[in-house]
Parts: structure tokens; sequence; C-alpha cells
């Protein structure tokens, strides 16, 4: 590509080794979430929630189990304070629960800010000013004592504020644009806010470690917070947190590594909404942890009623291919894929597994709200015999001989091919029924009747090119003296009879299905299926379905 030269790394290694995150394997605990979607979320909007959007929105967050939520800068504009106020006037706001508030260091949006925040219950109120090498020389053209200054200056202010509102109150911090600051400068400044605040074990201070914009792999952001954490001062009474964007499509890498680095509390959107590619995608992030076996702390068990909310009110759409969310995650098109999966299912069931271990399925798709039928499992031209056995067999108990699923498998692709489209499962379903189901052309099964002497005998009445016809066959079985019946006396040759059957639950009706698979002499195996509430009659009209589909490819 061209000017590669005008880009450089804008990022900063701690000035000493920040490597003990690497010696861990998983995060083992989950931190404080706080949900950022009704203030980065909401301003990222192209149309921004209404106050009433917002109020259902704050809902679908209780009710997934956050219990910090940034409920916006409420100095920004009218809607935004009304709805604090809202919140406030009108008891919304659960006692276990602690909303987050966000104002830049100026004395007339602190004090706005702590207006709209009079006799609220708790909350945090989070500070902030950027403090990156481009923003010093490009936005604010200050020096690092200036910058260090506005940082003081707010952090006096809150405090000054805060003991003249009603209302309990807790401090943040964040150096915004922190992943362009040089590390030592952002711990120089963090310490100075400190100083004013003076945390203790009640009253402890967040510290924010923005990625505000990505700008390194997740390693250096991991070393960097640990950096900072290993070297804030009262870190005993400061919660380190992270607030990480998406602009190098690694918010989730950023974060989880971030938290291996010591940080314990995670800002984030639910799906990654948020500024240009996005904040930090909290789903994604407690999924992660839940596959891990660690308990989020949050409510992703209905993951389609909060994907429907969330599009309804951001007017924004959960990608298909959406980690865990997306419609498609838990399906699989590929032949290889849908065999693994079906055979997977099945040894779980037989064996009785409690640990989930299923071939390409992260996690159980029920334990979010997904169902099997219709979500693991989909059918198209790409699809193979193990998949649309399993579709069959999920759908309508109808569990295929393993050599029959080749034989359906292609009839369904060939279906699917031409179409160009996917098939849902009675489009399979009929598929089936049509092609290898109770066949009765060109031969009409009319009756039959056996007796019983050293072998079986029996009698059976066809129709065929409208007349009817009485032969007389003998076997080792009833079902092969019909089959020696029809051979001989219709001059068909075929081998290597293939029987199966199995009850099939139907509503109340129980019914019984048979398959037969009969050889060819060319070598082609010709199925077919007989479905009858008496086992001998499914029997029987599974081998005439066979036949007759040996008969019509000639």
């Amino acid at each position: 590509m061209k000017n590669i030269d005008k880009y450089s790394r804008g990022y900063f290694m701690p000035p000493m080794q920040s490597l003990k995150w690497t010696e861990k394997e998983y995060i083992k605990e989950a931190p404080t979430w706080c949900s950022v979607d009704l203030r980065d979320g909401n301003q990222a909007l192209v149309v921004p929630m209404s106050l009433e959007e917002k109020l259902e929105y704050f809902q679908l967050l209780l009710r997934v189990g956050f219990k910090e939520i940034e409920v916006g800068f409420p100095a920004a504009s009218e809607t935004e304070f009304a709805f604090l106020r809202t919140l406030i006037e009108e008891n919304l706001i659960p006692e276990d629960v602690t909303i987050q508030v966000l104002t830049q260091s100026r004395e007339h949006i602190i004090k706005k800010t702590f207006e709209a925040l009079q006799g609220v219950n708790k909350a945090v109120v989070h500070l902030y000013n950027s403090t990156s090498v481009a923003q010093r020389e490009q936005v604010f053209r200050k020096s690092k004592e200036e910058i260090i200054d506005i940082a003081v200056n707010g952090a006096k202010l809150l405090k000054t504020y805060a003991a003249k509102t009603k209302g309990n109150f807790q401090f943040q911090y964040s150096p915004e644009s922190f992943t362009g600051t040089e590390v030592e400068f952002g711990l120089v400044i963090c310490n100075k806010v400190l100083d004013i605040w003076h945390p203790t074990a009640d009253n402890k201070v967040i510290i924010n470690l923005p990625a505000t914009v990505s700008m390194s792999m997740p390693h250096v952001y991991a070393s960097q917070i640990e950096y900072m954490s290993d070297n804030l001062s009262y870190r005993d009474h400061v919660i380190v947190s992270l607030h990480p964007h998406n602009d190098r499509g690694t918010g989730v890498a950023d974060a989880e590594l971030g938290m291996l680095a010591g940080a314990q509390r995670v800002e984030g959107t639910l799906f990654g909404n948020g500024e240009r590619t996005g904040n930090v995608d909290i789903v994604t992030l407690a999924l992660n942890m839940f596959s891990h076996g660690v308990d989020p702390k949050l409510n992703l068990d209905n993951i389609p009623t909060i994907i429907s909310k969330y599009e309804k009110l951001t007017r924004m759409k959960v990608h298909e291919r959406h980690p865990y969310g997306g419609e498609l995650v838990f399906t699989a098109f590929s032949g290889s894929h849908q065999d693994a999966i079906a055979k997977g299912m099945k040894w779980r069931e037989e064996e009785e597994r409690e640990q989930w271990t299923v071939p390409y399925l992260l996690i159980d798709p029920m334990d979010i709200g997904r169902e099997y039928e219709g979500d693991i499992i989909r059918i198209n031209s790409q699809s193979g015999k193990g998949g649309i056995g399993y579709i069959l067999q999920q759908a309508y108990g109808i569990d295929l001989p393993v050599e029959m699923r080749e034989s359906f498998g292609y009839s369904v692709k060939n279906v699917s091919d031409h179409e160009h489209k996917e098939l849902m499962p009675s489009e399979i379903h009929d598929i089936f029924i049509n092609n290898y189901v109770n066949i009765n052309t060109p031969i009409e099964l009319i009756n039959y009747k056996y007796t019983k002497n050293d072998d079986y005998e029996t009698i059976i009445s066809i129709r065929m090119n409208n007349e009817d016809h009485e032969f007389t066959g003998v076997g080792n079985g009833r079902l092969d003296a019909i089959s020696n019946a029809l051979q001989t006396q219709l001059d068909i040759t075929y081998t290597d009879l293939v029987y199966k059957q199995h009850a099939l639950e139907v509503g109340s009706r129980s019914n019984a299905v048979s398959y037969v698979g009969i050889t060819a002499r060319h070598g082609t195996i010709y199925w077919g299926c007989g479905i009858d509430t008496d086992i001998m009659n499914s029997s029987v009209k599974a081998l005439f379905s066979a036949v007759n589909n040996l008969v019509s490819s000639k």
C-alpha cells in the first residue's frame, strides 16, 4: 500500500517491564461492570434516544443486571439533564444500583452536573480531561503542567460541589486518550488527582484508563495497565477501571488482558455500540468468561429478547455473525461441521455428560435462550448428510439409517442448489415425504396375506398400469417373501436388502417407521420409507417405496 511512511506508533510502553499478567491463564472473577450505553453508546447513534427511549433502555440494563450505569452527560443538553432528574425524582434507581455521570474539568459544567444530581442516593461523578501528546499539542496547545492543573482544579471542584449537594458521591478520574499518553505522565496526573481526593477503604476512588483510541496491540495496553496498577498511590483504595474502544478490532482482547493486568472494573456497551468502531462489547466479554465456567454476574440467559429491545431502541442491528448474539453464530451450513455437531450432540446424550464439549459450539446455545432446532444446523447447498439427518431427527423424530443419509442428502442439496436458497426444516421434511415415504407408483400395493409352512409364503395384490395382479412369493421371513414375489413376477433384480425400523411419536398417536434399502444391478442403492400404525405394514410400504424408486429410475 501507499503512504506507509506517514504512519508511526503513537503509543508508549511503560518505562519498566510489566509482564506479570502473562503468567495468568484466564480471568477468574467477574469485574464490576459499568454500562455506558446511555452516554457513550447514545451519543454514537445517528438518532440519539428520546427521554422515553432512554428510560426504557435503562430498564433493560437493570434486567441484564448492571449495578453501575452511566446515564449521561447532564450538562450537555436538556434531554440529558431531564433524564437524570426523572430517574431521581421518580425513584427509578434501585437501591443497589449506582448511576454515573460524566463531566469535563470546567466549573460551569461541574456546577450543572451537581444540580442534576441533587438528591441522588448514590452516584459516581466521572471527571476527565485529555492527556495525550496529540491532544496537548494540537487541541489544547498546553504543557504537561497546564494539563495537570486542569485535572487538579477539576478534582478540587468536585469535592467542593459534592459537599454542597444532597446525595452520596464517589469520584472517578479518566486521563482521556490514555493510550496516546506517556505512561509515566499518566501516572503523575492520576496520582495528583488522588492526592486531592484522598481515597480510603470506605470511600474508594475509580481511576479509569481508557483506550479512547485503540492504538497498540492488546499486550501493550495490558503492560500499560499493569504498570499503572502497580504504581498508583493509595492502591488498596483505588479501583482500576478500563474503557476500551475498538478502533483496531481488539476491544475485547484489550479488556481481557487489561483485567489480567490488574483492572477490577470495565466500562462498555451491549454489543459494542459506541463512537467509530464502538466501545468494548460487554456481552462478548461476559460470555467469554461464561465459556470458561466463570459466572459473569450478568443475566444473559435470553439473548434474543435483549437483542430485540436493543435493536428497537438504538435502531442498530446486531450482525448475523456477531459473537454469541448473531443469528448465525451457532449455525453450521458446512457438511463436515454439521456432521461433527450432530455426532457430538448424540454422544453427549448417550454418555450423559455434564461438561459441554460439543465440536464447533463454544457454549450450549440453550444457555442464552437460543434453540437447537433451526439454530444449530441449517441447510443449504453446502450442507452434508449428517446435518440433514440431524434436522429430520430433531424436528420430526425421523432417524434415518446411516447408509440412507447420503442418498437423502443429495436429494436435499440438489433442491437447495437449484433454487439457490436455504431450506427450512418443513421443506426438508416435504422432500423426504415426497421422495421416500409410502411411494405407490408405478406399483401400488393393494393387499397382502401370509401362510406359514416351513417357509413364509405370501400372496400380494398390486395394481400396475391400471391392471390388478396377484402374485405368490416364498422367503425366510415375511418381508423376504414379498421381496421374492416382486423380483420373480416383475423381473426386477436387486440384492442386499437393508432394513431398519423405529417408533415415531406424532402428537398423541404412535406410528412405526421402517426404512428399506435395495442395491440394483449397477450398484446404486435405492431407498424407501414406510410409515404406518402397524410395524409390518410400515415395513411392506418401505419395501414398495424402495422398489418403486428403483423402477422409476429406469
